[in-house]
Order: structure tokens, then C-alpha cells, then sequence
């Protein structure tokens, strides 16, 4: 089966899907709202199922060339130096660091001249039996199928699913930075109420994180960097001198919500995929890699199936459980790396586990997540959708 699909939203769910799409022989105009692509943020890391997930859109040897190996799950610290584990030479790197912008321009390239549409803000989505539509700064597309990667507050999701309720927040903030500091290996440093995390991205660059909790959403201060200078000043090296390396104004402050789960991802002619349909807690790192994941079974849905009903039905039922459990473990996770209470009793179990099983469980088939398959994608297609 092939077809013509509109995917709004142009963030790195939106464009593997496009490229997914594209891989199948299927046309997709993407609009975005934005008045110039870029992708929001700092760094990220993707784990060994985005990494085949992204083999799978033709993008591996891209991708390896834009991200840096780290070491972020092998080094764990607490927040006064002590090692709790420690990566050595041969350990495992699963970890694949990128700045966000240097993924998103990988998949960007990768896509035909032309099928993205910026300054497109979606207004409007409706669908009959045969087509789906979206209105757009005045202008309809219509298409076979609409995929909807835009983001959180997802227009698409807050119209389809109006009895959805809103995104929950977390109970947790974080402080972001990119730091012209080279040759930092990738760690993670527990400390009580919050961690830190560091990964080295291209370019002599560092990508660190600081996540701890926070008793309401869009709590904001007038010096950003000195905030988290101050709550992690005492914390070892090299992360005081990381966040003063970072520009006043490049430390990015944001809160952590989740979507709450959903009954369906699909309705009609409609699909909701990465942040859209299950916007995760970053304390697992599969945000992003998740929404590659839906790219790549939806893409081998609609190649498979002989309708669009029958692909999507499949994408839903292999999606949402996964998708759903990620999330949930994702929020438990940060609950538990943010708890002044079982921050102690965290620290003296990860002293206590065996260096050889603490490596074995960071190999790139070490836990379910990480060991997930792609479905084989046929060769690339042809075509650019017209409105």
C-alpha cells in the first residue's frame, strides 16, 4: 500500500516519520509552525533501539558521524566524587550523545528537496472516509493519512481526542547547558533531591543536565545559570565549572510533564506519534528514541497492511503498550533519582552491585528496552505530496 500523508510537525518524530514514509514509497508534506527549522534544546543520548531504529530509515553511518559514544551509563558518581561505578577501557558504550540539532539535521538531509513546509502552523485537522484535511494559515491539505508529531500540546491530539486530559506534571524541573568543554567522558552523579547528567557531543562540546524536583510548573528566576550554580556548587568536578562555562543566556530551564495514557493512538485517518501520543520523563533517555521507534512500525504498518484502518490498528497495538510501559518506568525512575528519602539507600546499593553484572546490565541487549528489533523497511520511494 502506498499513499500521500501530511505529518504536522517537524521535531524529530515528525521528520523519521516523513523519512519512514518516504523509505516505503509513500509522499508526505510536513508542516511545520515554526518560521525556521531547528530542533529546541541541548543534548540527548540514544540508547541501542533508536540506534537500529535509525539504521532502519538508512540514517546509521549519519548518525555515528553527528554523535559521540559516552560513557554516561557507566560512570555513576555521587555528588561529593566517589565513583558508585565505573567505566574502563572495553566496557560497553551503548550511549550515542548528540546535540539535538545535529540528529535532527541528520534526518533533515535525508529527505527530499521540498517536503517540508515551515511558518505552516495546523489550525484545524477533520477527516471523512476517504481522506483526512488540515487547514493551514488559510490553506487545506488533504491526504491519505495525517500524522501528528507536534509535540506536547498537540493541536492534532487537544482536536481528535477532546476528552483526553491536559499533560500531568511531574513534580520535577531541569537546567539544561552546552559547554565548549572538551574531552569529558559521559557520567551520571547522584546527589540528594537530584542528579546530574554529562555527555560529550561534537565539537569539543559538553551536554549537561540537572534534574530535581519542584513543587509547581513555570517557576522561573531572573538568573537561570546562577540558580543551578547555586543548588550544585559544592558538587565535584567537573560540574561547577561546567555550568559556568555554559553562556548566561544558553542555559535552557524547563518542567517535565508526561501524557497521560491514552486509550488509542489512532482515530480514523489519524495517527499520534513520539511526544504527541506519550510525552515521557527524560530519566530513562527514550523520549526521542521512542518516537523513532513509532516512525519505523508505522512505516512497516502501512507497507504491510492492505488499508490504512488495518495499518493503523497494528500500529496502535504494537505502539501504545510499549510507548506506555517506557513512560512509566521513565516517571518512577525520576521519582526515585529526585527522593532526598531514598537517595542514601540508592547510593549504598549501586556501591554494592558487582562491576561485572553492572556492565552486563549496560550492554546494548541488556534490558528489554534496549533489546527491541526494528520491523524491516522496504527500499526508499519516490515523491513529493502537492497542496
Amino acid at each position: 500500500m502506498t499513499g500521500r500523508a501530511v505529518v504536522v510537525g517537524a521535531g524529530i518524530g515528525g521528520l523519521a516519520a516523513a523519512l519512514a514514509l518516504h523509505r516505503i514509497g509513500w509522499q508526505a508534506l510536513v508542516l511545520e509552525r515554526a518560521a525556521e527549522l531547528g530542533e529546541i534544546g541541548a543534548g540527548m543520548s540514544q540508547a541501542p533501539n533508536a540506534l537500529r531504529a535509525l539504521a532502519e530509515l538508512g540514517v546509521a553511518e549519519q548518525a555515528r558521524v553527528a554523535g559521540v559514544p559516552t560513557d554516561a551509563s557507566g560512570n555513576l558518581r555521587a555528588w561529593d566524587g566517589r565513583y558508585l561505578q565505573r567505566a574502563r577501557p572495553g566496557d560497553p558504550r551503548p550511549l550515542l550523545a548528540f546535540h539535538r540539532a545535529d540528529l535532527h539535521r541528520v534526518l533533515l538531509e535525508a529527505l527530499p528537496a521540498g517536503w517540508v513546509r515551515t511558518d505552516a502552523g495546523v489550525t484545524e485537522v477533520r477527516q471523512d472516509a476517504t481522506s483526512a484535511t488540515v487547514s493551514c494559515d488559510g490553506t487545506q491539505v488533504s491526504a491519505d493519512l495525517v500524522v501528528a508529531a507536534d509535540g506536547l500540546h498537540s493541536t492534532v491530539r487537544r482536536q481528535m481526542w477532546p476528552d483526553a486530559p491536559l499533560p500531568r506534571f511531574l513534580g520535577r524541573t531541569a537546567w539544561l547547558g552546552i559547554a565548549e568543554v572538551p574531552g569529558l567522558p559521559g557520567s551520571v552523579t547522584l546527589g540528594p533531591g537530584g542528579y546530574v547528567l554529562i555527555h560529550p557531543i561534537t565539537r569539543g562540546r559538553a551536554y549537561w543536565a540537572y534534574v530535581t524536583t519542584a513543587d509547581a510548573p513555570g517557576v522561573r528566576y531572573e538568573r537561570e545559570k546562577a540558580e543551578v550554580a547555586g543548588r550544585i556548587g559544592d558538587w565535584h568536578d567537573p560540574i561547577p565549572a561546567l555550568v559556568e562555562a555554559t553562556p548566561n543566556d544558553a542555559v535552557i530551564h524547563i518542567d517535565i510533564h508526561q501524557v497521560r495514557a491514552l486509550p488509542t493512538y489512532v482515530r480514523g485517518r489519524m495517527a499520534l506519534l513520539g511526544d504527541a501520543a506519550h510525552a515521557m520523563s527524560p530519566d530513562r533517555g527514550q523520549g526521542a528514541g521512542q518516537s523513532i521507534e513509532d516512525a519505523v512500525v508505522l512505516a512497516a504498518a502501512l507497507a504491510g497492511e492492505p488499508t490504512i484502518e488495518d495499518a493503523l490498528g497494528r500500529y496502535d497495538a504494537e505502539r501504545r503498550p510499549r510507548t506506555q510501559a517506557t513512560a512509566h518506568g521513565a516517571a518512577k525512575d525520576g521519582r526515585r533519582l529526585t527522593s532526598e528519602a531514598a537517595h542514601r539507600a540508592m547510593v549504598t546499593m549501586l556501591r554494592l552491585v558487582p562491576a561485572a553484572l553492572w556492565r552486563k546490565g549496560i550492554a546494548a541487549d541488556g534490558n528489554a528496552t534496549w533489546r527491541w528489533q526494528p520491523p524491516h523497511l522496504p527500499a526508499p520511494g519516490r515523491g513529493l505530496l502537492r497542496s
